[in-house]
């Protein structure tokens, strides 16, 4: 009779951990909303995530907090706006083990999940940052890279050295394969902390590209034995240059001022967008790096139904923000317009009733709004530090809108030359103020750099103590007081490019009042009241340390 019973509470524990959905958690890198076909995207062949979007729902309006990748990922992972987290490239800190504890993948492993995650990390978690090994220990499987992946991953972090493949997609989706399937040949470099997927479990696997982001895209060099699609796809094509280009030599008008955008300091990785060639030859490989992904994609909803998985896992396609291709005479990121803070995300249901397909909804959402609905579509309570809104009643067919304003900021400015900045927008309306940028230039850094035989990467990319009290000054100054030096207001409805500031417009006069007061409030939320829970994460106190 005990040993019934027993079987019967087992079969009951197992029965509702199965009730629970698996969650795919895909993101990608520097990938722009019009990068997929079911965003518009006309030359692109992303059959797989179109797919998702044919079968779930498209967010059309979804954006980023920060358009950069560390805080951008740092607030997918805590549900936070970059201000209340702290952490960014150019901040000294590093996510603290108390803030961690409240990222969605602790809180889900803590709450029964099988948690992985395979691919790129930027997140610099712990006492230490990318050397704490606070990230890898979070996981029960793990299989990634600290910072860049390359193209080629293994010619830059030895965990892929196993691996089969040599290019990133295809190593990422070694890793996937590892994870979810018991009989799929297992990578000697990745850390299982339990063999297999246990049954009485569901799991949270989450699948971070570091593509077609440029430290990618860069690095692809059309070798012999890469597949045909990093080599001749979309090359027999007249590709076209990207709508409002602007070559560096055709530009008479910056789209800001000189003094507020030091164009002249820009990271050389960007250079690409002053040429139309050179915009070219970028696009067409931000063309192929989509395609293997989402080939990856083709090949993950394949395996969860070889494996009975697809009939109860949800996946989450999104990007960690958008990019600048010489759009406006522009190039890069971390500013506060659609082209880099507009990211599309898909969520796909298998479970959804048929009316729920397909569908496409224009709400504003952020992507800190990723990890609270992961949690409540997982019955687990979402944690009082979070800033997201819960979506799943949008993803669930409601109407009913979960914000009226989005706000999005930059903070990384540096000697790289980008300003200041915050936005807050409505559906048609969309106001962004500028602060002072009083950087040194990266330019004359490089140049004596050279005269006193200094690493210029040591120069450039070192981080120490005194760039703390910088940063924390730019969370803090606005609002203490600090004036905008610059403003923008543009009317998306008709003019989604962001082409003509009507800052200056009387006729909008009482838009602006409305947006500059909601912006206050805005910030002041995003700040939050409590203290930023980080670490000192310096070259001073970690020499070898990476930002």
């Amino acid at each position: 009779m005990k040993k019934v019973l027993f079987l019967l509470m087992l079969f009951t524990v197992i029965s509702k951990a199965q009730e629970k959905p698996n969650i795919v958690f895909i993101l990608t890198d520097d990938q722009s909303y019009d990068l997929l076909g079911c965003t518009g995207n006309t030359i692109v062949k992303t059959p797989n995530i179109d797919k998702l979007a044919d079968n779930g729902i498209l967010f059309t309006n979804a954006h980023v907090t920060s358009a950069i990748c560390t805080p951008s990922r740092i607030s997918i992972l805590l549900s936070q706006y970059e201000r209340k987290h702290g952490v960014n490239f150019n901040s000294g800190t590093s996510v603290s083990d108390v803030a961690w504890q409240n990222s969605y993948p602790v809180v889900m492993r803590k709450n029964g999940y099988y948690t992985g995650w395979v691919g790129k990390n930027h997140a610099p978690i712990g006492k230490g940052g990318y050397q704490s090994g606070l990230m890898e220990k979070s996981f029960d499987y793990w299989y990634a890279g600290h910072g860049h992946l390359g193209f080629y991953p293994k010619d830059n972090h030895a965990i892929f050295n196993d691996a089969i493949a040599f290019t990133q997609p295809e190593i990422i989706n070694e890793g996937v394969d590892d994870f979810l399937d018991p009989n799929a040949r297992k990578l000697k470099g990745a850390l299982h902390f339990l063999e297999n997927i246990p049954a009485d479990k569901p799991f949270i696997l989450s699948i971070n590209f570091n593509l077609p982001h440029g430290a990618g895209t860069r690095s692809m060099k059309l070798k012999d034995n890469d597949d045909d699609i990093y080599k001749t796809l979309y090359r027999d094509l007249n590709i076209p240059l990207p709508d409002n280009y602007v070559a560096k030599k055709d530009i008479t008008t910056p789209k800001l001022p000189a003094s507020l955008l030091h164009t002249e300091d820009r990271q050389t990785g960007y250079d690409y967008v002053d040429t139309p060639t050179g915009v070219k030859e970028r696009y067409i490989r931000e063309l192929e790096a989509m395609t293997g992904i989402d080939r990856l994609v083709g090949n993950l909803i394949q395996k969860l139904k070889s494996l009975k998985l697809d009939k109860n896992t949800i996946i989450i396609f999104t990007s960690d923000h958008g990019l600048f291709s010489g759009q406006q005479g522009l190039g890069g990121k971390a500013l506060c317009y659609e082209q880099t803070t507009h990211v599309p995300i898909i969520v796909y249901n298998p479970k959804a009733k048929k009316k729920l397909k397909g569908i496409k909804s224009d709400a504003l959402v952020q992507s800190i709004d990723i990890a609270p609905s992961m949690l409540a579509m997982a019955g687990i309570s979402i944690p009082n530090t979070y800033q997201g809104k819960n979506i799943t009643s949008l993803i669930n067919g409601s109407k009913a809108e979960v914000r009226k304003y989005v706000f999005t900021e930059n903070l990384w400015s540096t000697h790289f030359g980008n300003p200041r900045c915050e936005a807050v927008q409505t559906k048609e309306w969309k106001y962004i103020r500028y602060y002072k940028n009083n950087n040194f230039s990266a330019t004359k850094e490089i140049a004596y750099a050279k005269e006193f035989n200094i690493p210029i990467n040591e120069m450039l990319y070192k981080m120490h103590d005194p760039g703390i009290a910088v940063y924390r000054n730019y969370i803090e100054a606005p609002l203490q007081g600090e004036q905008p030096v610059y403003e923008e207001l543009y009317n998306l409805k008709t003019d989604r490019a962001e082409l003509h500031n009507l800052i200056d417009n009387p006729e909008y006069s009482s838009v602006l009042k409305n947006l500059k007061a909601q912006w206050k409030i805005e910030i002041t939320q995003a700040r939050g009241s409590k203290k930023t829970e980080v670490y000192r994460y310096t070259n001073d106190m970690y020499p070898s340390a990476k930002h």
